[in-house]
């Protein structure tokens, strides 16, 4: 369809990112590395908190994939609207535990520890992650304080990593939950993208996608695409995706402002952020690494033309970069 009509050999906008290519803010790095060390030793509570489309699923696959290696056992457990019985079936099923550890949780609670104590007796790592935890009822949290308590003497058992949306931070100042929050060794939270950030990210997904940044989206675009997203990356893929198709089906390229404001009354999408400037600041934020690709993807861009040129002009150096 609009891929060869602005020079894409994927959809870019529409794409499972690839965990060893990301591209992260400064809160992102930060979550990113916390996650990291929690699944590279057992540090016992670690709570991820942030707002939907922020990032947060993606950082955890990513984290899982580059942070456990092959010395670690990390279950993941990506819809908790489970009921406790349901839960230990679950978690007895993903650790490998015989048949009988599902029927009884006396049972599952013995087989656990057994199979904790092997592992970490031989070196091995063991870590529960949950993702969407802000949808765990409160009797499943105290299941999860109970779960995270298993240690020895010395250390944890097993590492258990928390990542749900800021809802779950207020749940857990219930004096219900106090003893659960004072368990927590880790913390850490992301934010929204800004202006520049968000710049980078929609030109990271096209290259990816194998097109020029420049030649795809103006500068005004990008800013009405900040505006309209307040910087949500889950946000900014939708409007950048339909966006192209609304240039692609009027043979417009770049993607002026006007076709994004269009996205924006379509799918009912107010300004989220009125105070992003009308000129997009074009330097490129250093980006971050994660492992090591078999092969770099290097990019050369050239100043660009005039002021009205498309947002993504001035980079500078030849450089290796790296993108959700």
């Amino acid at each position: 369809m609009y891929k060869s009509f602005f020079g894409l050999r994927e959809r870019p906008f529409n794409l499972v990112p690839d965990p060893r290519y990301l591209f992260m803010s400064t809160r992102q790095r930060e979550a990113f590395s916390t996650l990291k060390y929690a699944l590279t030793g057992p540090r016992g509570l670690t709570l991820l908190l942030g707002e939907a489309g922020t990032g947060k699923t993606t950082l955890v696959q990513a984290a899982l994939f580059d942070g456990g290696g092959t010395n670690a056992q990390c279950v993941l457990l990506s819809n908790p609207t489970l009921t406790r019985n349901e839960f230990y079936e679950f978690l007895a099923n993903a650790f490998g535990l015989p048949r009988e550890a599902a029927r009884s949780k006396t049972e599952f609670l013995f087989a656990l520890r057994q199979h904790l104590e092997e592992r970490q007796a031989q070196g091995l790592l063991t870590a529960l992650v949950i993702d969407e935890a802000q949808s765990l009822s409160f009797e499943l949290l105290e299941e999860v304080r109970l779960l995270s308590n298993m240690e020895t003497q010395t250390e944890k058992l097993v590492s258990v990593v928390l990542a749900g949306q800021l809802e779950l931070g207020d749940r857990l100042n219930d004096s219900r939950l106090r003893q659960l929050k004072q368990r927590i060794a880790l913390r850490c939270q992301l934010a929204p993208l800004e202006l520049t950030a968000t710049a980078a990210y929609i030109a990271g997904r096209i290259r990816i996608a194998g097109g020029s940044p420049a030649e795809i989206f103006t500068r005004d675009a990008v800013a009405v695409i900040y505006n309209g997203s307040g910087g949500v990356p889950r946000v900014i893929n939708v409007i950048c995706e339909n966006a192209l198709i609304g240039g692609f089906a009027a043979q417009i390229k770049p993607v002026p402002k006007s076709i994004v404001e269009e996205v924006l009354r379509d799918f009912d999408l107010r300004a989220a952020r009125q105070d992003a400037p009308a000129v997009v600041d074009t330097r490129m934020p250093e980006p971050v690494v994660v492992g090591e690709p078999e092969s770099g993807i290097e990019h050369e861009h050239e100043p660009a033309a005039a002021a009205n040129a498309p947002v993504f002009g001035t980079f500078g150096r030849k450089r290796r970069f790296s993108f959700f």
